[in-house]
Order: C-alpha cells, then sequence, then structure tokens
C-alpha cells in the first residue's frame, strides 16, 4: 500500500513540474515586471546594424522566462527602436519575420504553441507601434532548433528572433 501510494505520488509529481501552462492571451499582451536584466528578443545583425540598434548583452539577450509568453520591460525598448526603423528610419516599409521558440522542455506541440504566443506578444506591440500587421510574419519553431543543456543555455533558446523578411 505504501510503495503503491509513493508510486502514485512521485508521478503525480513528476506530471505537474513537467507540464506547462498554456498562456492565456491577457499574459501574452502583458509586460512582465519580474525577470533578469535581459530581452526576450535577438535581431539579426543586418537589422541591428542598418537601424544603429544596440542593447546590453547580446548574448544574453533572447530570455523569456519558464513558460512564459509575457514581454519584459528592457523588450519595449528594443521593440520601439525596431518599430522605429521601419517605419519612418532607414528600413522604412520592410517587413519583419518574427521567429518564437523554447526551451526543450515539455511537449513539443506545447512548445510550438508557446513559440507562437511569444511571437505574437512581439507582433502586438510592434502593430501597437505603428508597424503595420502586413509588414510583419510570425511563425514559430518551439524547440526545433534549441541547444540548450542547461538552465543558462535553455534561457537563451527561450526568445523571439527578429529578422528582415
Amino acid at each position: 500500500m505504501i510503495r503503491t501510494t509513493a508510486s502514485i505520488l512521485a508521478c503525480t509529481l513528476v506530471l505537474a513540474t513537467g507540464c506547462a501552462r498554456k498562456p492565456n492571451a491577457r499574459e501574452t499582451a502583458l509586460v512582465s515586471t519580474t525577470g533578469a536584466n535581459v530581452s526576450n528578443v535577438r535581431l539579426d545583425d543586418e537589422l541591428a546594424r542598418k537601424c544603429n540598434i544596440t542593447f546590453d548583452n547580446a548574448d544574453r539577450a533572447p530570455k523569456f522566462d519558464y513558460d512564459e509568453a509575457a514581454l519584459m520591460p528592457q523588450d519595449r525598448d528594443v521593440l520601439e527602436q525596431v518599430a522605429k526603423c521601419v517605419t519612418t528610419g532607414p528600413l522604412k516599409g520592410r517587413k519583419l519575420a518574427l521567429v518564437g521558440r523554447a526551451d526543450p522542455r515539455g511537449e513539443t506541440e506545447y512548445n510550438m504553441v508557446l513559440g507562437d504566443h511569444r511571437a505574437d506578444a512581439v507582433h502586438v506591440y510592434l502593430a501597437r507601434l505603428g508597424v503595420g500587421v502586413a509588414a510583419m510574419s510570425k511563425t514559430s519553431r518551439g524547440e526545433l532548433d534549441a541547444e540548450g543543456r542547461d538552465d543558462d543555455s535553455w534561457q537563451r533558446d527561450r526568445r523571439v528572433d527578429i529578422r528582415l523578411d
């Protein structure tokens, strides 16, 4: 009886800690007030260079909290620079591709949805800043290109890449 109860408890703990919940639309649109002082977005080199966009510690830039799709405050600065560049700056009229990504933990289907929610959060924010909805495409790669093997490297897998389309 004790072994059965212990086995059930162990399985319950594995399921509870291994399963991630789906972010709702309200959470996706909110700006997170927690997390380290890094950004959730990564810009391709051409976009960053042509728009003269810089932000601290590019190696650590792509970061969402685990199981989150909410933008962090520091993301707003980078996204405002991107929006200005493609609406009135040197890349006016250029299209952007937004690629949501996740770390390899969790189910493949869930990670694809989570990557989509992350790309959508960036899409919504850029649209609010005046970037035309038709000027942005969004997709998810989920965990497909994840390279992380531990907490620090998994943080780099949880991001939205922005590139010129």
